[in-house]
């Protein structure tokens, strides 16, 4: 996954870098663009170093380190998965807080432990997707057709869903938006960087129609940006990584698809079904498609700006 980020990052991003004299207000000098050029370059070939070193690190835990850990201790198959998924999360977050140490000669804050943040991020994340999925099971859109109770398998799945999570935020939003954020500002990054988590996860349907994966790409976009105001608000990765995990884990607990994958469905408590219209259920991407939490994140988006305006957290380009 990081590999086809990083890849992604080089490629977008350098379409973006070309475009970005014409993005500039009219009359602004020409000097000013250049030294905005510059600035953005410089920004894109300091993220690029930090996505190749968690990339780095994240290999060599994988094909180094793990086959030495599995040889000496005989793990079994659970423990082997737990361990893998431990020691990538681990060998990423080191990795990048030793690039920014190195880089940008800073403390690493946005990974200081917040308790209380997280505890928080994780009941929001939560509730937020809910609004959603109760609101269709209690209209009948979505249809329990089997109780299965907890499966032991579920616990695996969550850790699982917090690496995967944690590593998505690192990425997006550790990587891309802040290295974005400081060439060009706080809005035109997280809009960027939300339209390409978007499109990252249009991979995850194959076949989807057209509808549908302009349907996923605005409401990726919007979800995306959602977290993005998170980062921004705390700073820190934790928080948004443990609301972003919670979400992912509230939809599989319904039964439903999460983000297009049907992984993991046969583990959830519940066997769910659609009864109603793509734009309504969300279709094959699931819930975060649906109309509802289109609207519920264009609301949530919208105080989220306002308050982060008012408390003066939108930095300006160069700022």
């Amino acid at each position: 996954m990081l590999c086809v980020i990083f890849c992604s990052h080089a490629n977008l991003l350098g379409l973006f870098l070309t475009l970005r004299p014409a993005l500039g207000p009219p009359g602004r000098k020409l000097g000013d663009g250049l030294l905005n050029l510059r600035v953005a370059a410089l920004a894109l070939g300091r993220m690029l170093l930090v996505s190749a070193a968690i990339l780095g690190a994240v290999q060599l835990f994988r094909l180094l380190l793990l086959p030495e850990i599995q040889s000496v201790f005989h793990l079994g198959d659970t423990m082997t998965s737990a361990v893998r998924r431990s020691g990538i999360l681990l060998f990423a977050l080191l990795a990048y807080g030793a690039s920014v140490r190195l880089i940008e000669k800073r403390a690493v804050i946005e990974l200081g432990f917040a308790p209380g943040g997280m505890a928080l991020g994780a009941l929001s994340g939560a509730v937020l997707i809910s609004i959603t999925t109760l609101t269709l099971f209690a209209a009948g859109i979505y249809e329990v057709t089997a109780v299965r109770g907890l499966d032991a398998g579920l616990l695996g799945v969550a850790g699982f869903i917090l690496v995967a999570a944690m590593l998505e935020e690192v990425t997006f939003r550790g990587v891309l938006f802040r290295w974005l954020e400081a060439a060009w500002g706080t809005v035109p990054a997280l809009w960027l960087q939300s339209l390409i988590f978007a499109v990252m996860h249009l991979a995850n349907v194959e076949g989807a129609g057209l509808a549908a994966a302009g349907t996923t790409i605005v409401s990726g976009t919007l979800i995306g940006a959602f977290w993005t105001l998170v980062f921004v608000h705390s700073r820190n990765l934790w928080v948004v990584g443990v609301h972003h995990a919670a979400w992912n884990f509230a939809i599989i607990l319904t039964g439903l698809p999460l983000s297009g994958l049907e992984d993991w469905r046969a583990l959830a408590p519940f066997e769910s079904r659609y009864n109603g219209p793509d734009w309504l259920t969300g279709g094959a991407f699931g819930p975060e498609d649906s109309a509802i939490t289109i609207g519920v994140m264009v609301v949530c988006l919208a105080v989220l700006f306002v308050w982060a305006k008012r408390k003066g957290r939108l930095i300006r380009s160069g700022g």
